[in-house]
């Protein structure tokens, strides 16, 4: 049976910013999609494999693979340390043969886990199947198309960078590691220099940018209240803060110069720097439903991001008239208020959570802090702070409690030989923005209006992420022109947040951007599902606390777990040639 959510897709396909789709187009789409639907549910069955492997296997594969690529998770064998603990590993090998071994190793993978009896298996059991083989596929994904250490001077730039935010002064085991990651600069350079020569534009022109520029927002960067210019400006402040300890001169100077250089090698070959970032539409189709295991295609999901991001608007515009007799919120004045408007913030969730019956939070869960330190730019507040300053809440649901930090600390609880160990983004962001609204609906903001118009502003933007993500992989526009898009649809939105944020999804492992709010829109769709079926037996509550049990899964596989539908997850046992 066609989904009905697909065929309303299909029917209701809107006019993009960059394509007017026709009745006779949309009709034989919307063909299309029955009979693909209708293919897909017959040789469903037939494609789940049964071959000898069994669920120990399984797991024994996932740890070996775990341990075979770099702990960093997404990223080919990283070079160099970062303030998050990655390994050192200066003479890391990016040559055609080094990767061709890699390419090797990632195919006996692949053997391996299509060499399972998953038919025999019970249901639990084959989610976690789909779920390691998509992380399987993205790290394939990753050696054939983004390719970051040839494409993205970035993926070194990014590198470059972290080491300037040691604390000075070091000693003894510290010390000893500064100077191997700082040491290690020349000789990423040099790496660098030799394995980057297939450099796409958009990414030479966002490294070239942040050498020589400060982003603006400061993702994880020390405060200081004038930011240094891009990353050379941050060895100059390693430089003047290494004053008062001067053995340490040598190497930073040594490391500056090599970046220096870096520099100038990067502006000279420039020109000859014009293959296009993204993967391409076919491509990012092929990882949407084999590594995200979404339910949707790219195009779909561009309706999908431009029905919310408008849904949205016409919220923010009825919240905007209820409270137009209401003063406006003013942002804090000072740090100590803003501190005591979090821990109020913090106080008032949690209360909420509690009375409520929205989820259990269990009592080692103490305090979280914020995400959204109290900073004062010269500039004036970025987009974030124009939020935060003025009432904590959105953000305090979406990153601190119950978004990620609570989100995390269950999570690294969980002792589950396989879901501790899976990843996906489209479930931890989808939850945490399916928090900011899902609360609004529940209740939080019955005294506070125009709080309810700030959480309206966080889904706008991240709706408007979803085409431009869309539109970055399948190469439909660049960095700029994403910025154009979203400056004058998203209230208080400012160019560096928004340059930032292109680059963040740009320069990811692809899809990351849309899983704001498709996951929210699957989290929505869960629950629909759940009360569907048990009536006046669902509580909220049980379904909160379940979701957190069954890990960060990918949110397909977590509604046919909790549901038994399959609808969505059938296509996935249909393997197809990554393009």
């Amino acid at each position: 049976m066609l989904d009905f959510f697909t065929l309303q897709l299909a029917f209701h396909a809107e006019e993009s910013s960059l394509k007017r789709f026709n009745l006779t187009k949309l009709l034989l789409t919307t063909l299309f999609f029955c009979l693909l639907i209708s293919t897909q549910v017959m040789a469903g069955d037939t494609a789940i494999p049964t071959g000898k492997g069994n669920y120990q296997d399984l797991v024994q594969l996932l740890d070996e693979f775990l341990a075979f690529k770099d702990p960093a998770g997404d990223q080919p064998r990283q070079i160099i340390r970062d303030t998050a603990g990655l390994a050192i590993d200066p003479v890391a090998d990016f040559s055609a043969a080094a990767m061709a071994t890699q390419k090797a190793q990632m195919a006996e993978f692949q053997t391996r886990i299509n060499d399972m009896d998953v038919a025999a298996w019970e249901r639990h059991q084959q989610v976690d199947y789909l779920a390691v083989r998509s992380r399987l596929d993205q790290y394939d994904f990753i050696l054939q198309h983004t390719r970051p250490w040839a494409r993205d001077p970035g993926f070194y730039v990014d590198r470059l960078l972290r080491v300037t935010f040691t604390e000075l002064p070091v000693a003894g085991e510290t010390q000893a590691e500064f100077l191997a990651k700082i040491r290690a600069v020349p000789v990423l350079v040099s790496e660098a220099q030799k394995h980057l020569d297939d450099v796409a534009a958009d990414y030479a022109d966002l490294a070239f940018y942040n050498l020589h520029h400060a982003d603006g927002v400061g993702h994880g960067y020390p405060y200081r209240s004038t930011p240094p210019a891009g990353v050379l400006g941050w060895y100059d402040d390693l430089l003047q803060r290494a004053s008062i300890q001067p053995e340490l001169l040598p190497d930073i100077q040594a490391a500056r110069s090599a970046v220096q250089a870096f520099s100038a090698w990067m502006e000279s070959r420039r020109p000859g720097w014009t293959a296009e970032a993204g993967v391409g539409e076919a491509a990012f189709d092929w990882y949407l439903k084999y590594v995200k295991l979404m339910p949707w295609t790219s195009s779909q999901l561009v309706v999908l991001g431009q029905r919310e991001l408008d849904r949205l608007w016409s919220d923010y515009a009825l919240q905007r008239h209820r409270n137009r007799s209401l003063p406006e919120l003013s942002p804090a004045g000072s740090e100590q208020e803003y501190q005591q408007r979090i821990d109020a913030t913090d106080r008032r969730i949690r209360a909420f959570l509690e009375e409520q019956d929205i989820i259990t939070v269990p009592d080692h869960i103490g305090e979280l802090d914020t995400n959204a330190p109290w900073i004062v730019r010269p500039s004036g507040r970025n987009f974030w702070e124009e939020i935060q300053f003025r009432d904590p809440s959105p953000d305090h649901l979406h990153a601190v409690i119950p978004g990620h930090r609570f989100d995390g600390i269950l999570a690294s609880a969980n002792e589950h030989p396989i879901r501790s160990k899976i990843y996906s983004a489209a479930r931890v962001e989808g939850w945490a923005t399916y928090l900011e609204e899902a609360m609004l609906q529940a209740g939080l903001f019955e005294d506070q209006p125009r709080v309810r118009e700030l959480i309206q502003i966080f889904g706008i933007f991240r709706a408007a992420r979803v085409p431009a993500d869309v539109w970055l992989q399948t190469r439909q526009m660049n960095v700029n022109e994403v910025v154009e898009f979203w400056l004058p649809r998203v209230p208080y939105l400012d160019r560096n947040v928004a340059r930032v944020d292109a680059e963040i999804y740009l320069r990811r492992p692809p899809g990351y951007g849309i899983g704001y709010t498709i996951g929210a829109l699957q989290m929505h769709r869960l629950l629909a599902d759940l009360k569907r079926q048990q009536g006046d037996d669902f509580s909220l509550k049980d379904f909160h606390d379940r979701l957190m049990v069954m890990g960060r899964l990918p949110l397909s596989l977590i509604r046919w777990e909790m549901t038994g539908l399959d609808n969505e997850v059938v296509a996935f046992w249909e393997r197809e040639e990554m393009p």
